[in-house]
């Protein structure tokens, strides 16, 4: 990070320096406080002043020297990162007590310094901190923001590429320009746009999505922008529109490539002056409204074919973001899965299931063309046709042929006349005939043999017997 940089990442944050020699911790102070203005550089002389300090105000640096009477380095270092777990912890030792440094390191520290200290190794590390703990900072309050249902979901995976997307979206969220998202189907576009508006300055206000292609073209000028009472037939009101009611919040526009050359010439109206006209009036109504459009169509081939106006094109893509599919980004792929299986065991009511590193590996290494939703929906249907708490090849293999178990269901929704029935019943029935489905089905693949039917089934053998007796079939006759 250069100067510059730190300079306008670090106003308001605070340094906290200990150390019982209270002429050495002001001069540190000093120091620090001097090469970054904004930055609130706070001299104490014990770790029980640290915490005080901690409680009051969260720091996101702290500077500690680890021979301190009353409470040494360490151990204020276990209570403040107790206390703040983004903290960066910097310890300052001696050249005769690295060793000491090194269990500091194990222990959380973030890294450390030696006395005498250098100057500029000093500022380095300041630095550094800094852009640590407010890059954890982030990632807290990004996972905090995906896991409320505000959020509308989360952003599963580790890998690099999804780390990165992560970072992106913490950027741009901080500011207030147009934002095109371009992705496959599937690989979560509105999401992202979600995200960028709960973690920006606009998440208290509207945020409304818009997927463009499902509103009738000769309504989505309408819906988008308003109208008039007795601007076309059926329209005995005014109506303000989309935008009027995203005012102040955010508006995603999903397959922005899909709109009409009408819908676009209004659309750059709105961007260029804020402003937009309902349909069938004279008048103008501001509004502020942060749009993030989004498309899995190639815009630069549109511009070419004259389909989509350049000009529109250059005002939505002033910052942009692009989605990897999932067959780019396979490392994920296990981590997605488990998390789908945990929702849908929730969904369904379900104790989780154990599922296979076999399982897992067939997964990681499977194209998904339908990227995230498709992963989705197989983990729902393995969820759905388990017959046990384990997923193995064997169910995956059933599954993955014309995407049920090839096994006569019997039908068991009652007649649309009928009334429906008590839940856990309706769901017994379902359940036991898909079990006795399937149980015919195996026995009849091993010619009544119960060893090897458990064994393709994942049941144990005394489960499967269970089984068998509970429905009263008899194995023999299989064979």
């Amino acid at each position: 990070m250069n100067m510059t940089a730190a300079n306008h990442h670090i106003q308001g944050l605070r340094v906290v320096i200990v150390d019982d020699e209270a002429d050495f911790a002001r001069g540190l102070a000093r120091l620090v406080g001097g090469r970054f203005p904004g930055l609130d550089a706070v001299a104490v002389h014990s770790g029980g002043e640290a915490l005080r300090v901690l409680a009051e105000k969260p720091a996101q640096l702290m500077i500690t020297d680890l021979r301190m009477p009353e409470m040494t380095g360490l151990q204020l270092l276990n209570q403040a990162l107790a206390v703040q777990p983004e903290l960066s912890m910097v310890v300052l030792t001696a050249y005769g007590t690295i060793e000491t440094a090194v269990e500091a390191l194990r222990a959380g520290a973030y890294d450390f310094l030696t006395k005498p200290i250098e100057q500029d190794q000093l500022i380095r590390v300041v630095e550094k901190g800094l852009e640590r703990s407010r890059l954890l900072e982030e990632n807290s309050r990004l996972r905090q923001i995906l896991a409320s249902k505000e959020a509308g979901g989360e952003l599963i995976g580790e890998g690099t590429a999804m780390r990165q997307l992560k970072r992106t979206i913490a950027a741009v969220a901080q500011s207030e320009y147009t934002v095109l998202v371009r992705g496959e189907s599937g690989t979560g576009k509105e999401l992202v746009a979600r995200m960028i508006h709960h973690l920006g300055s606009r998440a208290a206000r509207p945020f409304l999505a818009v997927n463009c292609p499902s509103i009738p073209e000769n309504l989505l000028e309408s819906e988008l922008f308003g109208h008039a009472k007795g601007s076309f037939t059926g329209a005995d009101r005014d109506h303000k529109g989309l935008f009027a009611a995203a005012d102040k919040g955010t508006i995603h526009l999903d397959e922005i490539g899909d709109i009409s050359p009408a819908v676009q010439t209004k659309l750059l109206r709105v961007l260029q002056e804020g402003e937009v006209r309902p349909v069938g009036s004279n008048r103008s109504v501001k509004v502020d409204v942060r749009v993030i459009a989004s498309t899995n169509q190639d815009l630069e081939a549109a511009l070419k074919a004259k389909t989509f106006r350049e000009d529109l094109y250059y005002r939505l893509n002033v910052l942009s973001i692009t989605l990897l599919p999932l067959r780019d980004r396979s490392e994920d792929n296990p981590l997605l899965a488990g998390h789908f299986f945990r929702v849908a065991c929730r969904e369904m009511g379900l104790a989780e299931k154990t599922v296979d590193p076999e399982v897992l590996h067939w997964m990681a290494g499977n194209p998904w063309p339908g990227n995230v939703r498709e992963l989705q929906n197989f983990v729902r249907r393995l969820t759905v046709f388990a017959p046990s708490d384990r997923v193995d090849m064997g169910l995956v293999r059933l599954v993955c042929q014309d995407g049920c178990l090839p096994v006569p269901m019997p039908v068991c929704v009652p007649a649309p006349q009928a009334p429906l029935g008590d839940y856990k019943a309706a769901k017994a029935e379902v359940v036991n005939a898909f079990t006795l489905a399937y149980v015919h089905e195996v026995l009849a693949q091993t010619k009544g043999n119960v060893s090897e039917a458990a064994r393709i089934s994942g049941l144990s053998r005394v489960a499967l017997q269970k089984i068998l007796a509970r429905l009263g079939e008899d194995a023999w006759k299989f064979r």
